[in-house]
């Protein structure tokens, strides 16, 4: 029988490579565009990163959504996020 405190702990691991997604995404951001966006504001699903940030900032991650993905892909690998919108 599976214990509740082994389910919780692998929720729990789950959640941290989350978080830990959402830091390195944003540390790029940051070092690419100057943007600085809160980790609330990142959501990661279908390896697709969902921002939500202004307009004018969104223009500015597709002008430079090709040096974005490079770093991601240096920091991820083959797991990394193909689309962002």
């Amino acid at each position: 029988m599976i214990e509740i405190k082994d389910l919780l702990i692998h929720i729990e691991a789950l959640l941290f490579k989350e978080d830990e997604k959402k830091r390195c995404i944003r540390k790029v951001l940051l070092e690419t565009i100057g943007l600085d966006i809160n980790t609330k504001n990142i959501k990661i699903k279908n390896n697709t990163i969902y921002l939500d940030v202004k307009p004018i900032y969104k223009n500015e991650i597709f002008l430079k959504q090709e040096q974005i993905f490079l770093a991601l892909k240096e920091i991820f690998g083959k797991k990394s996020p193909q689309d962002i919108r």
